[in-house]
């Protein structure tokens, strides 16, 4: 593509001051020959709320924007001032993506599809028999999608608020049929016991635990045994307490930064309309969070 192509994105949220995507989208779309420009709309920046929302989108549509990017408080708040939704941007509530394209802006959530291209490349051929989900919030609910998606057995839901969880599991149900989703009481009886024939065979944790601004482990260690793959979502640091806890017990892990990543492809491909280089930009995300 021409040097002289341009692009204007976005992103929209709250404390997103150290967010890597600028870096991402921008040094990609340098090697791809596109000017690109990423700017951040940091809400608790401007001393505003999600309230401002509907004016940011609108004055993005009259700017020109290529697309924005999506984050916390207003993934589910942009829905209704969309035209369009994909099918994953609909069955999971959320956006996390926008593209604006022919006067009409469309949603998308790369949330999930970015899990399963970090999952997939870091563990081909894991055992997706009975996963356990610890956290179904926003990433969570993303992910929870995309492990159905990608053929789990059965997926056991466990959150600090129960009825959050039953509510997840009575959606994924109604999509993906009966009995592929339960909530837990419990993660100890979610994981069950090592080697019994209903003991989980993958952990994805999904809460902000293990994140430098809340250290610690979101579960017991001894919890953890060598059936058992983990898969992290946190990414500051890149090597949790989880991991590193994991790990010590025998299991094959993922670290959070190949969402981060997964989720920053999907999304340069719809402002772009390129193919990103995911090596590329993954080599690149793990020199920012080393930096």
């Amino acid at each position: 593509m021409s040097g002289q192509s341009k692009r204007l994105v976005g992103l929209i949220g709250a404390g997103i001051q150290r967010s890597l995507s600028p870096a991402l989208h921008e040094t990609e779309a340098r090697a791809q020959g596109l000017a690109l420009h990423y700017q951040l709309i940091d809400l608790d920046a401007a001393g505003t709320d999600a309230s401002a929302l509907p004016g940011l989108v609108h004055a993005a549509r009259q700017m020109g924007f290529a697309g924005l990017n999506i984050t916390f408080p207003c993934k589910q708040l942009v829905l209704p001032l969309l035209d369009e939704l994909s099918d994953e941007a609909r069955a999971m509530g959320a956006v996390n993506t926008v593209v604006f394209r022919g006067g009409r802006a469309i949603g998308h959530n790369t949330d999930g599809s970015g899990w399963a291209w970090g999952f997939q490349r870091a563990l081909p051929g894991a055992d997706l028999a009975r996963v356990v989900l610890l956290g179904t919030g926003g990433a969570g609910s993303a992910i929870a999608h995309a492990v159905l998606r990608a053929g789990a057995g059965q997926l056991r839901l466990v959150d600090a608020d129960p009825a959050r969880a039953q509510a997840l599991a009575e959606a994924l149900n109604a999509l993906y049929g009966p009995g592929r989703a339960v909530a837990a009481a419990d993660i100890a009886s979610a994981i069950g016991t090592p080697g019994a024939p209903e003991a989980a065979t993958g952990l994805i944790h999904a809460t902000p635990t293990g994140m430098a601004k809340l250290p610690g482990l979101p579960l017991p260690a001894a919890l953890l045994h060598p059936g058992l793959w983990v898969s992290e979502v946190v990414y500051f640091p890149l090597d949790t307490a989880l991991l590193q806890a994991a790990r010590a017990a025998g299991c094959r892990v993922v670290d959070g930064g190949t969402m981060a990543v997964g989720q920053a492809v999907g999304a340069f491909a719809l402002f772009t309309g390129l193919t990103p280089d995911a090596e590329r930009m993954d080599r690149h995300f793990r020199q920012l969070v080393a930096g």
